[in-house]
């Protein structure tokens, strides 16, 4: 596993904790500064940007994966509910693909989020050594 990857991965478990985006940024910020050298930062910086989206669906998705995803959920729902209930099998064939294009959307979500959180520490820290009295 990569620097890119481990790092991604660090900022999802950042994701998972309930505090705001700067303690996720300050807690973040010193485990890069313990693993990383200055070097390897700007490569996955730069592998960064010119992955994360700037507009259309990509965008969408990273801002708001839950209301996207939420329409896909209550069909699933719906899906599973008559297909139980009405014995109607063709309900239940709508539901399976309304499941896993939802879980996808959210997947695909919460890895851009984890990327924008990583994204936003490395500035901080090339602003930090730029500027160190800030």
């Amino acid at each position: 596993m990569g620097q890119y990857e481990r790092l991604v991965m660090m900022a999802e478990d950042e994701l998972t904790q309930y505090s705001t985006e700067a303690r996720k940024m300050e807690k973040l910020r010193q485990k890069i500064g313990l693993s990383v050298t200055a070097a390897e930062q700007k490569t996955v910086k730069e592998a960064l940007l010119a992955e994360l989206p700037t507009g259309g669906l990509g965008k969408l998705v990273e801002e708001q994966r839950q209301a996207i995803a939420l329409p896909l959920w209550g069909i699933a729902g719906l899906g599973l509910l008559f297909g139980i209930s009405m014995t109607q099998p063709l309900d239940l064939l709508i539901a399976a693909p309304a499941i896993i294009l939802a879980f996808r959307v959210q997947k695909w979500g919460w890895k851009l989020q984890a990327k924008r959180l990583l994204l936003k520490t490395l500035e901080d820290i090339e602003e930090r050594l730029r500027n160190p009295e800030a």
